[in-house]
């Protein structure tokens, strides 16, 4: 045993004094490579001999071997680094593989459950509540369903809850749509007011604008007044933009109190995406349609002959495309009985009397009107918008005025739209504007590579016999519906470009519709030349 431990001795001290020796060897390595002393020691002992290429010769050594050494050190530290991180991607990817193989692991076992339960609900037998919850092993799932589809805990059958999401009528006979339930009561007995039909057009918007200054304090230019009344027969979508406290949401709101039909406001917010936000939504486990203001105000409309607006407040806080796009699509439909929006796939006993196979009619007299504000909180409005929208812009405060007394008006939707089509068939647009126009067209088209389209002429047709009979001139509809609908989309145009070709624009305006009297038109212009510089 003394000879082992001996030998054990011996062999500890030798691997002990190799590995001090090679960690000493590692020190004394690095301390030759920098024992600056002993290395000037060294040059100046032989630098007596060296001549100039000597002392050449003696600076690239010295650089050469350093810079060796450097690379040789930087390679292993990067290999070092590179294994590391080859390591670690391995074990990434083993832990990866791991976690997908628990998933699969997972998916078969939710797979079978799937089958369990939709072979539950094929068995005449049917089951209990609490034979379900037994079944699935998963009290929350089976509570959850039990909560939408079994009407008790103990004794009910799940045949429904095994339908899950299938759109099918309660046996209780409840309502899904409550609001619009009562709106189905509240029209029962109705009886229609008596409606003002001693106005014209221009007489209307003087009303207005009395109205507005002596009942609220609002005072607008009776040009604004004729553009909205003029836009209303043009379009169903109306867009209020300009500067804070310039009276955009006053606008509509004072409308409606003027026709005796309030108006509907929606403030629109940023986090709205897609139609639930206006309509509402069909809650499964509830069984209720989740009904908006909107929705409401929208089916109320096809009750009676009222002139309904909807104010949607900062329009474009959110984007217009998104929550607004199926409307959008809707109201350039050429047939208004196709005028239809799907709220639920079916129909039940409950629904309201004007809900036919889940869709709702959209009445025609229902005006959408937003305001916008173009500033850093806000998004652009885009083209499909501006196009299918007539825009009114607000960019002044109004300017204080004695008016008369004047009370608000019943004026029917009837009414108003017989004022619309009279105006067109006594104001058309003349054959010598239109042809101008075609002429503009063309014009633009070879000059910038913008077209009008046939909506834009469409708008125009009713647009400018309206603001005619409301007290306007042709030139001054024409006129403002090239500046909003056309020339705005110059904005998108590479200015810098297009100078000369402005130029020449204003010259055709004026020798196609005389001198200065495309007035919206020219300022517009003007003020896009003036960002040139």
């Amino acid at each position: 045993m003394d000879s082992f431990l001996n030998w054990l001795f011996a062999f500890m001290t030798t691997i002990l004094e190799g590995l001090w020796n090679g960690i000493k060897g590692v020190f004394l390595a690095i301390f030759q490579f920098f024992n600056f002393p002993k290395l000037y020691d060294q040059l100046t002992m032989y630098k007596g001999g060296f001549n100039f290429l000597g002392w050449v010769l003696c600076v690239i050594t010295v650089i050469l071997t350093y810079a060796i050494v450097a690379a040789l050190v930087v390679l292993i530290a990067l290999a070092i680094r590179k294994y590391v991180r080859f390591r670690k991607s391995i074990v990434g990817s083993e832990d990866l593989l791991e976690e997908i193989a628990d998933l699969h692991r997972d998916v078969i076992k939710l797979t079978k459950e799937k089958e369990h339960i939709l072979s539950l609900k094929f068995d005449p037998t049917g089951f209990t509540y609490d034979q379900l919850v037994s079944a699935m092993g998963d009290v929350e799932a089976a509570g959850a369903l039990a909560v939408s589809n079994i009407p008790g805990r103990t004794g009910g059958t799940v045949a429904a809850a095994a339908s899950g999401s299938k759109d099918t009528a309660p046996v209780d006979g409840s309502k899904r749509f409550y609001r619009l339930s009562a709106v189905d009561e509240k029209y029962k007995f109705y009886v229609p007011p008596e409606y003002d039909r001693s106005m014209g057009l221009k007489e209307l918007c003087d009303d207005i604008r009395y109205f507005s200054c002596s009942r609220s304090k609002l005072y607008y230019e009776i040009k604004t007044i004729r553009l909205l009344i003029a836009g209303l027969a043009s379009t169903k979508l109306i867009l209020l933009q300009g500067i804070s406290g310039t009276g955009k949401t006053s606008l509509p709101y004072m409308m409606g109190k003027y026709f005796q039909n309030d108006s509907t406001i929606a403030s629109v917010q940023p986090s709205w995406r897609d139609r639930t936000e206006l309509f509402g939504y069909f809650n499964e486990f509830t069984k209720k349609f989740n009904e908006t203001e909107v929705l409401r105000r929208i089916y109320e409309a096809s009750f009676n002959d009222d002139i309904n607006i909807i104010i949607l407040d900062e329009m474009n806080i959110a984007r217009v495309e998104y929550y607004f796009a199926e409307m959008l699509s809707i109201l350039e439909m050429p047939n208004p009985e196709e005028w239809k929006i799907e709220l639920v796939p079916s129909s039940w006993p409950t629904d309201p009397q004007n809900l036919k196979d889940g869709k709702l009619q959209i009445p025609q007299n229902v005006w959408y009107i937003g305001t916008a504000n173009n500033d850093d909180s806000t998004f652009a409005v885009s083209d499909k918008v501006y196009d299918r929208a007539l825009v009114i812009n607000l960019d002044s405060k109004g300017v204080a005025f004695d008016a008369p007394d004047t009370p608000p008006k019943n004026i029917s939707y009837s009414y108003v739209e017989s004022l619309y089509e009279k105006a067109c068939n006594e104001f058309p647009v003349t054959e010598k504007s239109l042809q101008n126009i075609a002429k503009l067209d063309l014009y633009v088209i070879e000059k910038f590579r913008v077209a009008f389209g046939n909506r834009i002429i469409k708008q125009l047709k009713y647009f400018v016999p309206v603001f005619v009979a409301c007290g306007g001139t042709e030139n001054e509809g024409i006129d403002y519906i090239l500046a909003t609908k056309v020339f705005r989309k110059f904005e998108g145009l590479n200015i810098s470009l297009i100078r000369d070709e402005i130029r020449g624009l204003i010259l055709q305006l004026d020798n196609l519709f005389g001198k200065g009297e495309m007035k919206e038109c020219i300022i517009y212009l003007q003020r896009l030349q003036k960002m040139m510089y």
